[in-house]
């Protein structure tokens, strides 16, 4: 049984805002009837503030009570302070959610984020309209597409496939699409790795070398009795001591040095160059 706030229970018990409005400014749709969970959330806008907002769900108490939270979060807030709000405020504001549930407040932002969209991009010209691009979906299962999944780890620091599918659904199922999810997190961390590495200043650079060596490089080579000695930095000229060998690094068809060298690549700067001294 999950473990639900006292706050997740009143809306749920009592949804505040439920119903739609007949002349609403902006409507957002998110989830899917037909993979159990529906959102349809909807504005009245002036001056740039929203000042109502009602909602209709199909779903379990979590989504409802997501739903009725997320109205009473925004009504009276100005657009640019509502486009703020992630999934995370709205569990947060409910006093927390289970990690199975959190796909709820995932539909809420969703809902807000279409409503909002749909809003902004309001053209009444049809001669302006375009073929909308497809996205590409991940979860056939669930319709969880694979901008969501990405949208999702960004937002909320997601590391695991079991994660992605608790604030997704995506995997859910029949469970076909837990290595492309696996795939899109790798990705997305070492996009978030390489821009992090690139804007490194030179005093950052040498910190980071410096742990990895220490935490990764040492650990591995000390595991064989061997060791290494960081001697200087130079730009990306690193000079260091050797001693012994890595079992490791024998079995990769790799010498000492290499190894050295091709971790600080892929940890610090692909332009490290590894110099040996005596």
């Amino acid at each position: 049984m999950w473990d639900y706030s006292e706050k997740v229970i009143e809306h749920y018990r009592n949804p505040r805002n439920v119903g739609k409005l007949d002349d609403a400014d902006a409507i957002g749709i998110a989830g899917s009837l037909a993979c159990g969970d529906q959102l349809k959330i909807y504005l009245k806008i002036k001056n740039n503030i929203v000042v109502d907002a009602k909602f209709q769900t199909f779903g379990c108490g979590s989504a409802v009570a997501s739903s009725s939270i997320l109205t009473e979060m925004i009504i009276g807030k100005s657009l640019d302070e509502v486009k703020k709000i992630t999934n995370k405020d709205i569990a947060d504001q409910l006093g927390g959610l289970p990690p199975e549930k959190m796909h709820c407040s995932v539909m809420g932002y969703e809902a807000l984020e279409d409503a909002l969209k749909n809003y902004d991009d309001y053209v009444d010209l049809d001669d302006l309209r375009e073929e909308p691009v497809k996205e590409k979906i991940i979860c056939q299962c669930f319709g969880v597409t694979e901008n969501q999944i990405w949208d999702a780890i960004k937002h909320n620091g997601l590391k695991t496939v079991e994660e992605v599918t608790n604030f997704t659904k995506a995997g859910g199922a029949c469970g076909r699409c837990k290595d492309a999810i696996k795939d899109i997190i790798d990705t997305y961390y070492k996009k978030q790795e390489k821009e992090e590495n690139t804007s490194l200043s030179p005093a950052q650079k040498i910190l980071k070398i410096s742990k990895v060596i220490e935490t990764q490089i040492a650990a591995e080579l000390q595991k064989d009795g061997g060791d290494i000695t960081l001697v200087d930095i130079d730009g990306s000229k690193v000079y260091v001591k050797l001693r012994g060998k890595c079992s490791g690094c024998k079995n990769a068809m790799m010498t000492l040095k290499g190894f050295v060298e091709n971790t600080l690549k892929e940890a610090v700067d692909k332009n490290i160059e590894v110099i040996e001294v005596e």
